[in-house]
């Protein structure tokens, strides 16, 4: 091991002990900030509200710095281009669990995953693999498993990353049974006709064997993209969530979205998908939610719709897809999302007794 490794390694094991005494100290920080440097008085809406802001905000830039790094520095020698060739002539079956797969490995909202798409349609891979792929991108990532582990614990987890691999494995086949490439733009359909690539012709490289210290460059730069991109999203999720936490009484949302309101789930949906915001930003808003009692299936079915059936998409959407198939992929999408909310609804004594 030569002196680089040595130094990386010493000032790898300085800064988790850091991190450690960081995030041992943000109950405490959170209190100060708001009794101590904002005089805020105490059991107040205000106060709740303040207290619960800065402590989510430290604890989830806390979880992503270490977290986005590590994993970065795992997957530094993946070639997300390598997606593409690796879906090639695999059977339906297995490329419905590989593109949701790939989805939830790939750190993309659902805006940014349609250049993908495009590239899966035109490589000949079938739409319902492609679709597997588009769904689960923005519902499922690194980051999201991060947050949903350290706020909500790793029973919501499994829940929350199992749903997201079934819904989009689910959608991916619908599109397959009812033939939905065929509302496709017609310049996509000539694409796909014109182009003649195989899984044959495809040259597959290994990617390049990385250094310690070039991984580092890698996870680093993976960490910074990652921070410059979400933390508008986590600073506008928390102050939401805080907002529901101190302001919002826990006798309106259990009284008008209840469990026993079987309307509450298709109102959290249709609430839900007009709203924009990716998977960071939402998970504090969840978090708000079920501690205020909404029903897991509620909270779920709504946190769902926001983040993979957004207007923006949609308008993203319109380049490749007719009307027809845009309005049968977000119809589908409602329908699963509300399905699976009433399923939650009726599951979550069961799961939480877990």
């Amino acid at each position: 091991m030569n002196v680089n490794k040595i130094r990386y390694f010493v000032i790898c094991i300085v800064l988790f002990a850091l991190w450690c005494s960081a995030y041992s100290v943000i109950g405490p920080f959170s209190q100060w900030v708001t009794y101590g440097l904002f005089s805020v008085e105490e059991n107040t809406p205000l106060a709740d509200s303040v207290e619960f802001f800065f402590y989510d905000t430290a604890k989830i830039f806390l979880l992503l710095a270490l977290m986005v790094y590590v994993i970065g520095w795992l997957r530094a020698g993946m070639q997300v281009e390598r997606i593409r060739d690796y879906l090639m002539g695999k059977g339906r079956v297995i490329g419905y669990f590989l593109g949701a797969g790939f989805g939830a490995i790939t750190p993309f909202c659902s805006c940014s995953s349609i250049p993908l798409f495009l590239g899966f349609t035109t490589a000949h891979i079938p739409l319902g693999i492609t679709m597997s792929f588009l769904i689960t991108s923005p519902l499922i990532n690194e980051i999201a498993v991060v947050l949903l582990w350290g706020l909500l614990g790793w029973k919501f987890t499994i829940v929350y990353v199992f749903l997201g691999l079934f819904v989009g494995v689910t959608g991916g086949i619908i599109m397959d049974v009812i033939h939905a490439e065929r509302w496709l733009q017609p310049f996509l359909l000539d694409a796909m006709k014109n182009s003649h690539t195989r899984a044959d012709d495809i040259q597959k490289s290994e990617a390049p064997r990385m250094d310690w210290l070039t991984r580092h460059a890698f996870a680093f730069s993976e960490l910074t993209n990652i921070l410059r991109r979400v933390w508008m999203w986590v600073i506008i999720g928390v102050g939401l969530g805080s907002i529901l936490h101190g302001y919002v009484p826990q006798e309106w949302l259990t009284d008008n979205l209840g469990s026993r309101h079987w309307w509450s789930v298709p109102i959290a949906v249709g609430v839900g998908i007009p709203l924009y915001t990716n998977v960071t930003g939402i998970i504090p808003v969840m978090e708000s939610l079920l501690f205020k009692g909404l029903p897991l299936g509620t909270t779920l079915a709504f946190c769902m719709s926001t983040v993979a059936a957004s207007l923006p998409e949609m308008l993203m959407l319109k380049q490749v897809m007719s009307w027809k198939l845009l309005s049968v992929f977000f119809g589908m999408l409602l329908i699963i999302f509300t399905l699976m909310g009433w399923l939650f609804n009726i599951l979550q004594d069961q799961i939480i007794s877990l």
